[in-house]
């Protein structure tokens, strides 16, 4: 475990460094976000973080290399390798499209095609841990797994919208699936993991960058670090998932058949659903479906009335309780886990619908302080019209009537 600590700490400070030099060649070059009308920063600011993230996570890999703990990961399989080449190039294709607002066609072919080469050089799904579920052909394993990452740095990138959103989200999920992970290498000969690797110096990139990248942001990690992490991640799980042999699980370390699956979904969670939501939304108003709009989830959070701050870190909490409330299963009861599942969800539901709720009650009791007062001089008037003052009577169950409708 310390030897995974110093990798995620090599990671940290290498991007904490990193980032204020690629800060500056951001402003040179030209890669500095304009203002749109769908951005909730003020100010154009540089963009490009990713390739400081990049770098983190070269020297960490770099270091990992020369550690005799995980070495053997190196020197059996160029697995490492070929997860660091995609790393570079993905985040080549995002500085490209920081710098020249690529199509998205253009962008998601080029995806692919990265994609396709990470799994042609043995990062692949070959088999799922359901039953003896096994994917046909080596044609097809590509396929999933690229299919995979595509979808994954998409979610990332869709859901990159505030300052330290998508980093801090997918730290979170990144911590969850190394102890996962880890626990997994602990039944093994050997504790050395690639997967636990990936996700430590993932974890480290994400942290030193947050640092730089808290609201206001100095900069932003652009496409080259949204796809970036999308990307990590998803070779992370597609590492430990993909080969995981379901017979090797046993109940006496209580780790269920069914989470090696499961938990890459849960970890991203909340960006897969904030993609499908975008998808759906513009597929029903007949637009593309990368057609930028205000409708993200966080920006649903700033409408409701949260600060840039609060919005982060409240949806920081809901990805914390989908992953590691996944995660407890594994060391408590499933009863005690819902109950505390439930309780969490109450807590963040209350503190999500907080700021809406404090400025509608105060609303809605207003609203019915004139409905009762326009009911009582409606009620009012009613003895004047049987004295014979039928106009004043008439006026007076007007005017009531109009107050009541125009609220």
């Amino acid at each position: 475990m310390r030897v995974y600590l110093f990798i995620a700490a090599i990671a940290g400070g290498a991007t904490f460094l990193l980032t204020p030099l690629i800060r500056h060649l951001a402003i040179q070059i030209g890669a500095v976000g304009k203002v749109r009308a769908r951005d909730v920063h003020t100010i154009p600011t540089p963009r490009m973080g990713g390739l400081a993230m990049m770098l983190g996570f070269a020297v960490a890999m770099l270091f990992a290399s020369h550690i005799p703990f995980v070495s053997g990961l190196f020197q059996n399989s160029h697995q490492a390798w070929v997860v660091l080449a995609g790393a570079v190039a993905i985040c080549l294709l995002g500085m490209a499209d920081d710098l020249w607002d690529l199509d998205w066609m253009l962008k998601m072919a080029g995806q692919l095609l990265i994609a396709v080469f990470v799994a042609w050089g043995g990062l692949q799904i070959i088999s799922l841990p359901i039953g003896s579920l096994f994917a046909a052909s080596p044609t097809l394993s590509i396929a999933i797994t690229a299919f995979l990452i595509v979808v994954s740095i998409n979610a990332v990138n869709f859901v990159d919208g505030l300052d330290g959103l998508a980093s801090g989200i997918v730290a979170i999920g990144g911590i969850a699936f190394a102890i996962y992970s880890y626990i997994i290498a602990r039944s093994s000969p050997s504790y050395a993991s690639m997967a636990t690797l990936i996700d430590v110096a993932m974890v480290g990139i994400c942290v030193g960058f947050i640092l730089h990248n808290w609201h206001p942001a100095k900069l932003f990690m652009g496409d080259s670090g949204s796809m970036l992490l999308g990307y990590l991640i998803t070779c992370a799980s597609i590492i430990m998932t993909g080969r995981l042999d379901p017979a090797s699980i046993h109940t006496s370390i209580y780790l269920p058949v069914f989470m090696p699956i499961l938990l890459p979904v849960l970890v991203l969670f909340l960006p897969v659903l904030d993609m499908c939501m975008a998808i759906v939304r513009r597929l029903r108003k007949g637009q593309s479906p990368m057609h930028p709009d205000r409708m993200h989830l966080h920006h649903r959070m700033l409408k409701i009335g949260h600060s840039v701050q609060g919005a982060v870190l409240i949806l920081w909490g809901w990805a914390a309780l989908i992953s590691f409330g996944s995660i407890m299963i594994l060391f408590f009861p499933a009863r005690f886990v819902a109950i505390g599942f439930a309780m969490a969800v109450v807590l963040l539901t209350v503190a999500t619908m907080y700021p809406y709720l404090k400025h509608r009650i105060p609303e809605l009791r207003a609203e019915n302080a004139r409905l009762e007062a326009a009911r009582r001089a409606a009620a009012a008037g009613g003895p004047k019209a049987s004295d014979g003052d039928g106009d004043g009577a008439s006026a007076g169950v007007g005017t009531g009537d109009k107050a009541g409708v125009s609220d």
